[in-house]
């Protein structure tokens, strides 16, 4: 994924050793260096999550597999909150299982790490003079050394399977800067706008464009701009990364995704195409031609022959059902390679054969690995088939092909990311790696139960409970309902660093997140109901869920709170004014308040457009509008915590502004957690800690006392 790395360390001149015995590559001891093992240690005698465990726990990334299939490389990220900072080192692993060899040992992240193809380096992002560049390193971690010497920084990269080409990209400039306009005026600070999408998610616009380029690898700052020139972004952001930049097997083309449109074009369209660029002609085609929605992160077939991508078909809505396409080269022609509409493919894995296509999808609440089969029939006709391939109350997260297995990430309510093995025939998964199993054994993390309630339209509706440690069904609980954001997010068996169901549950909450209308991984109609009626049926779901579940003799009926954020916000807004005295506390985060206001601040058009209908001002007003929450206001009577980012685009703190400035000004007790400088997210250790104290102790006041 595209992100912006600020590093407040430069990369210092160091002398690398292996010590053998701790299989561990070290540096020079640095004050600001953050270890697994130079933190302070969190208390652990309450036996439970608290957020200092949270805030302890290593975050393991998707691994790499080597040339050979036989070795992973991954990074661990550990976090100090007393210095408000993290480090990610890296980490390799037989794929076979055995003992991680951490590999490096450095002030600041190493990030995106990959094998060169032959095997023989390991190359990764790290900045030197405040810039991130391209770095190899022995498979040790010894002997690094800088590859690139770009002038802003690289975002990403990759090398071509023959080993002759770099592919990277970085932002480049093409709009002038203040200072450029008016040489005069130097200490001006302004921003200048003549069209739409002048910010995006948590960044201005600053007159560059996120470029890729091709350089040769003996020669890696002599590099072919793709995009030359060109105010198009690739990859496309906010959050793009080298997902949408792929070599062909054979190193002759990339096919990379990007939006060419800018302005108001750009802001109110989802028409992402994936093109291939050939480095003998240096012509560019265009493979998605004429579908007017998503088309994202290709995927070259093991010859060549064919291309794999997801995309979306209905323009301008951009959580519509995703298909798999394929581009045939042979006849270039694309089409649908599976058909089923409770399954959303992404993140595809060709086998070696290239007769079967491993894929992730949300499904009823989890994420699975599933795999479509080319099946030869009698009369020599193939057939293609889809089967599921794991099963179990989980969700894997990245997905490679290693050695005759897959190696994926998993996660559960319980249990933060680790590496495992799965068979690609059976789906039985092995786990590889144990990060954080000395934390996980001194805690207890609860449990989580599945639960299917009837909703008020006669569906079947997936509910999960989290249960409390040391859970006692004869005693009785405060319940929290969780609103999901999104609106169309699956409430899976993520575990969050935020909106943790188990931390929730360690502080003796019941917690009640139901798989809502407008979910995917249920149906293409679930999915899509949510869509310009979001006071209607998927409020009813919430509150279906809450009502079934309040009936079990150990929750409090009269105890009872909802949090969320995003939609989830907006959910909790809405609540707060039709709830009918169900609910005693409400926490909104980040959440949509008053759509008018919202309508006129918010930077994709397109999400505003699909949802909601459009303007407002248009005759007749859409029906969405009748949804919004601030017309609700006079019903109020709740306590209200309102949580905002300063730097959140999507959904400008504004919008908490005015539902805390409401609740106050009719006496409602309230309060207003503003963070100057997060965004949608709250990702800074200290801020994330203080995000979780105040929600419990408003939680606390309210729901204990």
């Amino acid at each position: 994924m595209k992100k912006t790395f600020l590093f407040i360390a430069i990369l210092m001149a160091m002398t690398v050793s292996c010590n053998k015995n701790t299989k561990e590559s070290t540096v020079t001891d640095d004050a600001d260096l953050i270890t697994k093992d130079n933190r302070p240690v969190p208390d652990f005698s309450k036996g439970i999550l608290t957020e200092e465990i949270l805030w302890y726990f290593g975050r393991v990334s998707a691994p790499e597999v080597s040339p050979d299939g036989k070795t992973l490389v991954y990074s661990v990220k550990y976090f100090d909150y007393t210095k408000n900072k993290g480090n990610a080192d890296l980490y390799t692993v037989p794929v076979a299982g055995g003992e991680p060899t951490q590999i490096s040992r450095t002030v600041s992240d190493e990030v995106q790490p990959v094998w060169r193809p032959d095997g023989k380096k390991i190359a990764f992002l790290y900045p030197a003079d405040d810039v991130m560049q391209i770095f190899e390193c022995d498979l040790d971690g010894s002997n690094r050394t800088q590859i690139t010497h770009a002038e802003s920084d690289i975002n990403g990269f990759s090398y071509a399977p023959d080993g002759k080409h770099l592919l990277y990209t970085r932002n480049v400039r093409l709009d002038p800067t203040i200072e450029e306009r008016y040489p005069d005026l130097p200490k001006a600070n302004a921003m200048i706008y003549d069209d739409l999408m002048y910010r995006h998610w948590d960044s201005w616009a600053d007159g560059t464009y996120a470029h890729l380029f091709i350089a040769p690898i003996d020669k890696p700052d002599e590099a072919v701009e793709l995009l030359k020139g060109e105010r198009f972004h690739s990859p496309v952001p906010p959050f793009g990364g080298m997902e949408q930049a792929v070599w062909s097997p054979d190193g002759q083309k990339v096919a990379y995704c990007c939006k060419r449109e800018s302005g108001k074009d750009f802001a109110v369209s989802t028409n992402t195409d994936v093109f291939v660029y050939d480095l003998k002609t240096q012509k560019t085609v265009n493979i998605s031609e004429g579908n007017l929605g998503y088309d994202m992160n290709p995927v070259w077939s093991p010859d060549g022959s064919q291309l794999v991508w997801w995309s979306m078909e209905t323009p301008g809505f951009e959580s519509d059902l995703k298909r798999m396409m394929i581009y045939d080269f042979k006849g270039n022609v694309s089409f649908q390679a599976m058909s089923n509409d409770k399954l959303n493919p992404e993140s595809f894995v060709w086998s070696p054969d290239a007769k079967k296509i491993y894929f992730l999808s949300s499904y009823e609440g989890t994420n699975q690995i599933f795999v479509l089969e080319t099946k030869e029939e009698s009369d020599n006709q193939a057939t293609m088939q889809v089967r599921m391939l794991t099963e179990g109350d989980h969700d894997f997260n990245s997905i490679a092909w290693a050695n005759g297995q897959l190696i994926a990430t998993r996660t559960t309510h319980q249990l933060p990311a680790e590496i495992y093995s799965v068979n690609p025939e059976t789906g039985d998964f092995s786990q590889l790696t144990f990060t954080n199993k000395d934390i996980l054994d001194k805690i207890d993390m609860g449990k989580t139960v599945k639960r299917w309630v009837k909703t008020t339209d006669g569906q079947e509706m997936l509910v999960w409970v989290i249960l409390p440690p040391k859970f006692d069904s004869t005693k009785t609980y405060p319940t929290l309902l969780y609103c999901e954001g999104g609106p169309q997010s699956p409430v899976s068996q993520f575990f969050s660093y935020r909106w943790n169901f188990s931390m929730m549950a360690a502080h003796d909450y019941i917690v009640v997140a139901p798989n809502r209308r407008g979910l995917p991984g249920f149906g293409k109609k679930w999915n899509d109901d949510i869509s310009r009626d979001y006071g209607g049926q998927c409020m009813k779901d919430y509150l279906s869920a809450i009502d079934d579940v309040a009936k079990e003799p150990y929750v409090n009926a009269d105890r009872l709170g909802a949090v969320g954020a995003s939609f989830g916000g907006y959910s909790v807004y809405w609540l707060a004014g039709n709830h009918k005295k169900r609910f005693k506390a409400f926490i909104a985060h980040c959440g949509m308040f008053n759509f008018e206001s919202w309508y006129g601040t918010t930077e994709e058009l397109f999400f505003a457009n699909h949802d909601i209908e459009g303007n407002y001002w248009q005759k007749p007003t859409p029906k969405s509008y009748s949804f919004s929450p601030n017309l609700f206001v006079g019903n109020w009577d709740t306590p209200l915590l309102v949580i905002h980012g300063g730097n959140d685009f999507r959904i400008p703190y504004t919008e908490g502004m005015q539902a805390f400035d409401i609740a106050q000004m009719q006496g409602i007790p309230s309060r207003f957690l503003f963070f100057p400088d997060e965004t949608h997210f709250v990702v800074k250790p200290q801020n994330a800690m203080l995000w979780q104290r105040e929600f419990f102790r408003f939680l606390d006041e309210n729901l204990k006392k």
